[in-house]
This record gives structure tokens, C-alpha cells and sequence, in this order.
């Protein structure tokens, strides 16, 4: 044989090996790995998407849609929404509710089957290829399995062998691609939920209204998402206190009047934020969304950060997929890491402030954002996506100063415990049943009127260390006046 077909028969020879080799495999099919997967598909990429479930599957989430999540869709990408939300009612364990309504949707609300699907669809019809009902066991980059140091190996439970360029982890906070790349944790929740069908008339009391319940336990609060003739309603606490957790759940339910409806979904799902020194990336894997324990810390929404981190995954393992050694893969996966950090880290940051803040004085959140027109305003938006928490705090002056002021009272606090004077707590009493807020006319009722533009405003300039039934209000609600008593500004005067 000549030289000349020899050579022919070595491209050819390579060419069939490149074709059993996958540029980008994502392992994972939620919002994070959807997003990756369309994101290296539309770059022209051969892309497969595992997944272990059948499509669609359950997820126990709230389903809410803010701003971010919106704007980080596929084009086209149509929104299976349950509901627009145009009033959240805001209490503390069943008390001192207030409803805050806006003429524009403030959010939306999706089932997570139908979310999810739609965007597997939309990553397949971008050009990637899918695989459900497979479990990865293992992934490679060194040994036997590993053909060059080019490509990776994802070894499957049934023990066959997929190569790639480059690997994309999306398979959850406890999936085998975390553990491959090392990501390390330093918050983790436990969130319980339960999916209630009600009847037309109950359905229609919540059509378009939310309700967000600061908790009993330190940094837990709870929720009633309306999705047609079901109600979402889930709460979230630090893991540890599970059995607090599911008797918070429990009461909640029962306050609201829901207690006699059974259940079709009872659920639980552990969240976990990553610690900033956690790694984002191991040699030619990345990690997203919930792999790599990116989500808000506060709130604990994780959607936004799912389909933001998911993308911007995608972008760079076609990067990675591109470079032909290891140097060049490893500064493709640095750039990933300084693209999470510079955004959704920032945002991270933040929301550990606000957890802290939310942690030891609850009442001045809720006084502060049912009482104050710009506590309200900088909500509404935050859940539109005009802004971002991070991106509040970074533009607008008095935002910062204000939190600057509650972390050094929280830091004072601090140290005066530690020097064991203790100061005396504010009143307050067991938790009275609210059975009014399960129901839109008793929410209104409840706000004592600041369900108008009008009521708002007297909200606003009103002793806010009083509750709404003339009792003493959440503690710290005069330090939430002074603190954004200076920042009242003109804006979104759709606030009531």
C-alpha cells in the first residue's frame, strides 16, 4: 500500500473513531441541562442530552417564573403559565397579613412536567439528541475508557461508554457529576410541598394572588402558589429541623382551610448553595444549575439560576470541545467560572446578606416591604427582571446604604450578645389561626385597606411598629422606616 492510501486510510480510520465521539454531552434534563444542551446545539454541535426519568416527570419546586428565568428562554419559547400573579399577601406565621397588588403581572406560574419538556423540546429541535430512562455512573478522564486527552468518558449503569469532548453536569445538587468536579456546599434546606386540588370557588379566591409566609424557624418561610384548580403550597427550612419543618407545613395548611382537601402530590426536595471556593469545573467537565449548588440563597429560587447557568454552560463547552489540548480546555473552564462568579455569584453574595438579615429580624423585612413604597417597588422589580437583587444594590445608593445600616445592627447585635447582655424580645404571642388570608376578600380585610393605592401610601407614613390587628408589629419595623425612610421615590405607583 502506498503511502498516500495509508495516510487515506488513517483519516478515514479517525473520522469513524470521531463519529462514536459526542462534542457535548449533558448529563441531566431540567432547566440547567436543557438550556446547555440548546445552547451547544444552536452553536452546531453534536450535543446528547441524557436523562434518568421518562419525560415528563415531577419536580417538587414552586414553579414560579420571575424576570431573570424569562429572559434567559430559548427565542420563541412560549411559557405553559398556570397563572399570572398580580398580588403577593405577605404574613409572619399566619399574622400581620398585608396584600400588595400591581396592574402589571409581576410573575408567573408554571407546572414543572409540561417547563421541562418544553425546553427538552426545544434543544432537540436546536439539533441536540435525547436519551431517557439512563443513569450515568461514572465519569472519566483518565484510564482505559479514555481513548486520547481530548475527549472524556460517561460510563452508564448498564455499563456502556459514551465519549465526549466536553461534559456538561445538570443531574442535581446530589448527581455524580458534582461529586466527579468536587463542588463543595455550605447551605443546605429542606423544602416540603404538597400539590392540593380545590374546588372552582377556592381555586377563584387565589386566581392571581400568591402568598409568601415568613416561618417560624430562623430563614423558613412557606408559600400558596395558584396553578388553576391546584395550589402549590410548599415551605422551606434549614435541613436539620425536619420535624419543625413538616409541623410548620402541617399548621400551614391547616390555617389556610386547606386541611380537608387530600393531597395528589406530597413531596420533599433538599436544596444546597455552593460555598465560594467551590470549584465549577474538573478538567473538561462543567457543572450548573443545581450541580454546582447555584442558586439564592434567601429565597432559594434556583429556575433563573438553572436557565442562566445552564447557557452560559453550554456556550463555553463548545469552547471546550474546540480545544485541542489541555491547557487551552482548562482557560475555556476559568472563563466559565469567572462568567458564574461575576454574575450569579454577585447575586449570591447578596442573597447570603439578605438570609442573614432575614434570619434575625424577619419583621423588618415584612415591615419594610408591605409598609414602604420603595421596599415594594425594588420586589416588583426584582420578580419582573428590571433588576436583579445584586444589581439593586450595586445602582441604587440608598438600597446599599440601607442594607450597610442593617448589617452593622445586625454585627452591633452581635457583639452584644456576645458580651452576654441580653435585650428584652419584642412582644408577641402564640400564632393566631388566619383562616381570612386563605381567601381573597379575607387578605383584603386583613391589610386594613393597604390593598389600595391609598392604603399604601397611609402604610407607608404609619407607625409601623403596629400590627394590623392594633397589636404590637414584627419587631425591627422602626429600623426598616428609618432605614428606607429617605429612599421614597417615585416609580411604580401601580403599588397598593
Amino acid at each position: 500500500m502506498s503511502s498516500e492510501n495509508a495516510d487515506a486510510e488513517e483519516v478515514r480510520a479517525g473520522e469513524s473513531r470521531d463519529a462514536t465521539v459526542w462534542d457535548v454531552v449533558v448529563v441531566g434534563a431540567g432547566p440547567a441541562g436543557a438550556s446547555a444542551a440548546y445552547a451547544a446545539a444552536v452553536a452546531g454541535r453534536r450535543v446528547l442530552l441524557l436523562e434518568k426519568a421518562e419525560l415528563p416527570r415531577y419536580k417538587t419546586c414552586g414553579g414560579g417564573i420571575i424576570g431573570p428565568s424569562r429572559d434567559a428562554l430559548p427565542p420563541g419559547f412560549e411559557l405553559p403559565l398556570q397563572d399570572r400573579v398580580h398580588a403577593v399577601t405577605f404574613s409572619m406565621n399566619g399574622r400581620f397579613a398585608r396584600t400588595r397588588r400591581s396592574r402589571r403581572m409581576l410573575f408567573g406560574l408554571i407546572n414543572r412536567p409540561e417547563f421541562d419538556a418544553g425546553l427538552v423540546e426545544q434543544a432537540q429541535k436546536a439539533g441536540a439528541e435525547l436519551r431517557t430512562g439512563v443513569t450515568v455512573s461514572r465519569v472519566e478522564q483518565h484510564g482505559p475508557a479514555v481513548p486520547d486527552r481530548r475527549t472524556v468518558a460517561v460510563v452508564l449503569a448498564d455499563g456502556e461508554t459514551l465519549l465526549a469532548r466536553a461534559v456538561v453536569g445538570a443531574d442535581g445538587s446530589a448527581g455524580r457529576i458534582g461529586a466527579h468536579v468536587g463542588v463543595k456546599l455550605d447551605q443546605v434546606d429542606l423544602g416540603l410541598e404538597a400539590e392540593i386540588p380545590v374546588p372552582p370557588s377556592v381555586a377563584e379566591d387565589w386566581k392571581g394572588r400568591v402568598l409568601i409566609d415568613w416561618g417560624p424557624m430562623a430563614g423558613s418561610y412557606g408559600w400558596v402558589f395558584p396553578k388553576g384548580d391546584t395550589l402549590t403550597v410548599g415551605v422551606i427550612s434549614a435541613r436539620g429541623e425536619g420535624a419543625a419543618t413538616k409541623r410548620y407545613l402541617e399548621d400551614f395548611i391547616a390555617r389556610l382551610g386547606l386541611a380537608g382537601f387530600e393531597p395528589a402530590i406530597s413531596s420533599g426536595h433538599l436544596t444546597r448553595c455552593r460555598s465560594d471556593d467551590s470549584p465549577l469545573s474538573r478538567g473538561r467537565v462543567l457543572v450548573c444549575g443545581d450541580a454546582a449548588g447555584l442558586l439564592e440563597p434567601w429565597t432559594r429560587e434556583g429556575i433563573s439560576f438553572a436557565l442562566r447557568s445552564g447557557r452560559l454552560a453550554g456556550e463555553w463547552a463548545v469552547r471546550i470541545a474546540e480545544s485541542n489540548d489541555a491547557v487551552d480546555a482548562r482557560r475555556q473552564a476559568l472563563n466559565y467560572a469567572f462568567a458564574i462568579k461575576a454574575g450569579l455569584g454577585v447575586e449570591m453574595a447578596v442573597g447570603r446578606r439578605m438570609l442573614a438579615l432575614f434570619e434575625r429580624s424577619p419583621g423588618l423585612l415584612h415591615a419594610a416591604i408591605t409598609g414602604l413604597r420603595p421596599a415594594w417597588n425594588a420586589f416588583t422589580d426584582i420578580t419582573r427582571g428590571s433588576t436583579t437583587l445584586a444589581g439593586l444594590v450595586r445602582s441604587n445608593g440608598i438600597a446599599r446604604r440601607a442594607l450597610d445600616l442593617l448589617d452593622r445592627r445586625l454585627d452591633t447585635e452581635a457583639g452584644t450578645a456576645r458580651r452576654g447582655v441580653t435585650e428584652p424580645a419584642a412582644a408577641s404571642g402564640p400564632a393566631e389561626p388566619q383562616g381570612a388570608v386563605g381567601t381573597a376578600k379575607g387578605a383584603d380585610e386583613a391589610d386594613g385597606a393597604v390593598g389600595t393605592a391609598k392604603g399604601a401610601d397611609e402604610a407607608a407614613g404609619a407607625d409601623l411598629t403596629k400590627g394590623s390587628d392594633g397589636a404590637p408589629g414584627p419587631a425591627g419595623a422602626s429600623d426598616a422606616s428609618k432605614a428606607a425612610g429617605e429612599s421614597e421615590r417615585a416609580g411604580d405607583a401601580e403599588a397598593s
